[in-house]
């Protein structure tokens, strides 16, 4: 279990999980696999009819963005955005990283039925772009990793928002009601599990209360699925209220199947998808937006508005990051990967041939950006060994 709560192999185990699937979906058999992808697993009397990719996607990528909420919730009560002034920089910088990609989509595709695509370059995969920075930034100092941490939490909760405000039609006021008292009771029966609780105190036994948790979530995320939002949000809901003690005991428990099964299925998922057998040319203009607007705009906006933030900050926070830092920085957040997937499923779930430019376009630019970032921190990583081997500031213990 422990190899699975690694950053590096958990973007490891993504990498060639989103290589096989494209692969395997290119192959002589790949579209019975396709065909099997798309295939529907429905319970009737619940009301669920969702293809075999839909349950990875909706389903089991809940659980990942209750782990991704409970971390961020866990930054804003004590971590490195627990203040207005620690949140400051990385929350420019991430606006940024959103508005700068979004901006290069939109000018490939204006006028086109894909502009409504803008949200799928303006993504972080967390987990990716932290799994290279531990492979290849061994003297990268503190005060930069928290800083691409604050910086890729905030981006999560950009597309998090994103995800719940643009892709949801229709919404049922009803089940978002229902959803709403057993997402508020989930919270309330977490909170006998804290340390200090009366039921913990009294040495009563915790499963009765951990398996009341895993009805109340499963409820809350069939009522979310039937209000017409998307279902991870379900997730992310129950992240935000679950108690913070309790809440990070589950993602201990948790981690390691969402990094070894879920996140690598739901890659191997996205990715299984036929090469376009068209010229260049014949791309539909998302494809070009998504390829340019991963690695360069995430590249640009945060080297751009985090640099102009920086300079207004430094007095007021003692901000110590350089240019250099922010385009390493930028390199890594072009590593769309998972979220950018999943955006590329909701914004062309009507149109499959654009879904599948759009996947590739999503693999290029984030590999395109694993490269970048490969070196970039490479690079940054011996500036700073050297920094510390000569005494000066910013060796690899430098806050």
């Amino acid at each position: 279990m422990k190899i699975l709560r690694s950053e590096r192999w958990s973007a490891v185990l993504l990498l060639i999980a989103a290589i096989l699937g494209l692969v395997l979906a290119n192959l002589s058999f790949g579209p019975a696999l396709v065909e099997l992808k798309t295939a529907h697993i429905d319970i009737p009397w619940l009301g669920l009819d969702l293809s075999v990719g839909h349950w990875i996607s909706d389903g089991l990528l809940a659980i990942f963005f209750f782990i991704v909420a409970v971390e961020l919730k866990r930054e804003l009560v004590i971590g490195e955005l627990n203040s207005l002034s620690k949140a400051l920089l990385p929350a420019i910088a991430a606006v940024g990283g959103v508005l700068v990609p979004a901006l290069i989509y939109v000018g490939f595709t204006l006028g086109t039925d894909t502009v409504d695509g803008w949200p799928i370059p303006t993504a972080t995969d967390i987990a990716f772009a932290l799994g290279v920075l531990a492979v290849f930034g061994r003297f990268i100092p503190t005060r930069v990793r928290v800083f691409l941490l604050a910086l890729a939490v905030l981006d999560d909760l950009i597309a998090i928002l994103i995800i719940a405000f643009f892709f949801t039609n229709d919404a049922n006021l009803a089940f978002i009601g229902l959803a709403a008292i057993t997402i508020a009771l989930f919270g309330a029966f977490s909170r006998m599990l804290k340390p200090r609780s009366a039921w913990v105190l009294a040495r009563r036994p915790q499963l009765p209360i951990m398996l009341v948790l895993w009805v109340l979530a499963a409820l809350s995320w069939y009522f979310i699925y039937q209000s017409g939002v998307h279902a991870t949000i379900a997730g992310v809901a129950l992240g935000f209220v679950m108690a913070r003690r309790p809440g990070g005991r589950a993602v201990h428990g948790l981690e390691p199947y969402s990094n070894g099964i879920i996140l690598p299925l739901f890659a191997l998922s996205a990715a299984m998808v036929p090469v376009p057998q068209v010229r260049p040319s014949d791309l539909d203009p998302a494809f070009w937006g998504i390829l340019v607007g991963l690695p360069v705009g995430k590249i640009v906006g945060i080297m751009l508005i985090g640099g102009i933030g920086t300079f207004f900050a430094r007095k007021r926070t003692g901000a110590r990051l350089t240019l250099g830092d922010l385009a390493m920085v930028g390199t890594l957040g072009g590593i769309g990967f998972t979220v950018s997937l999943l955006m590329n499923e909701l914004a062309f779930a009507g149109n499959v041939d654009v879904a599948n430019e759009g996947t590739l376009a999503v693999l290029l630019g984030s590999g395109i950006a694993i490269v970048l970032s490969g070196i970039a921190v490479t690079v940054r990583s011996n500036q700073y060994r050297r920094k510390g081997a000569a005494g000066g500031p910013g060796g690899p213990f430098s806050r």
